[in-house]
């Protein structure tokens, strides 16, 4: 269930399994309507419906959870989960989780819904954009963190850079890594999410290395290599054989 915003229509949607049909059911508001293939490409981006799960479970055979068409979870807006991934830097799922709240109530756009807990629009870019960096603080966002998220904000905004799955991944890439505060565990996440990239691997995630039982990037690049080009979904498997705490952003 989530709040959506397409140019100028805004609604919400639901998303839910249909039992025994391996099929996605989705409902949503009348005012979508007018942008309903939008949105349906966006379920198909966000639910990773055009992976090949057979093709990537031969491919890493040698992972626990290859062969339980596994998905790399998309982004329904870029923008939105690359702020969800700045937030979660070194922090607790949950802390991510109530950081995002905070900057949604605070930035976002009230919408009234039938939806218990869908009360608001998430910020856009040129929201956050135009937000003082004290306000951000206020949230209880680390200083250095609240500034990375103001500066894709402005470049968003200004069309400076796209995040969304059509993009180029190497220059996207090189462009997230440019603004401060954002480094490589960050950029490879974004890569996986919001450029649909099947190759993105944060290799300097703790959790992996601590899987991988290695303690430097390149050990654990080196050990990534057989699974290319489908590095991201085998990070999902490792990931889902140790439940994660923290980013190393």
């Amino acid at each position: 269930q989530r709040t959506v915003k397409i140019g100028p229509h805004h609604g919400w949607i639901c998303v839910s399994p249909l039992p025994d049909q391996n099929k996605l059911q989705v409902e949503l508001s009348a005012s979508l309507v007018a942008v309903i293939l939008p949105v349906l490409t966006r379920v198909k981006w966000l639910f990773d419906l055009a992976a090949d799960p057979v093709l990537i479970a031969e491919h890493l055979s040698d992972l626990a959870g290859a062969d339980s068409g596994i998905r790399v979870p998309g982004a329904f807006d870029g923008f939105e989960i690359a702020v969800r991934a700045i937030l979660g830097q070194q922090v607790s799922v949950k802390a991510a989780t109530t950081l995002m709240g905070r900057v949604v109530q605070t930035f976002g756009s009230p919408i009234q819904t039938p939806v218990a807990g869908l009360t608001h629009l998430t910020p856009t870019a040129a929201q956050l954009a135009a937000a003082p960096l004290t306000d951000l603080t206020a949230l209880g966002i680390v200083s250095r963190r609240a500034q990375a998220i103001i500066a894709i904000a402005q470049a968003v905004a200004a069309g400076d850079l796209q995040l969304t799955a059509y993009a180029d991944v190497d220059t996207t890439i090189q462009q997230l890594q440019a603004i401060p505060g954002i480094g490589d565990w960050t950029a490879q996440y974004m890569a996986m999410r919001v450029l649909a990239y099947p190759d993105a691997f944060p290799s300097g995630d703790l959790v992996l290395r601590q899987i991988l039982q290695v303690d430097k990037a390149k050990a654990v690049l080196a050990a990534a290599g057989p699974w290319r080009p489908w590095r991201a979904y085998a990070a999902m498997c490792l990931w889902a054989s140790l439940t994660p705490t923290t980013g190393d952003g």
